[in-house]
């Protein structure tokens, strides 16, 4: 019960939405989210960590940089994430900075 309260509550929050949109194209780093949405890299990483925590994202590690993906290995976190994308379509999507720092 726990785990779904965890999932729902990493969902309530605009601003996680807004990452995990960004993360459907595939791989990205905290550099690059924190500029698009224009917030600072800590802020971004604490919401980073809840996603994480709830297993909707995994994290690749190259060098110093962390990369962060859609974690869809559980069924039902891939089909929540696709009703939810469903759902958002309609927010206008963010134009990804690749600043390639990372």
């Amino acid at each position: 019960m726990q785990d779904i309260t965890q999932l729902f509550k990493a969902l309530s929050d605009e601003t996680r939405l807004r990452i995990l949109s960004l993360m459907k194209e595939g791989e990205i780093c905290v550099c690059d989210i924190a500029d698009t949405l224009n917030m600072t890299q800590p802020n971004i990483s604490f919401h980073l960590g809840m996603l994480k925590e709830a297993g909707l994202i995994k994290d690749r590690k190259n060098g110093r940089w962390v990369h962060y993906s859609l974690n869809g290995s559980d069924m039902f976190t891939r089909f929540l994430l696709f009703g939810i994308f469903e759902k958002i379509k309609d927010i206008p999507s963010e134009k990804i900075k690749r600043s390639r720092k990372c």
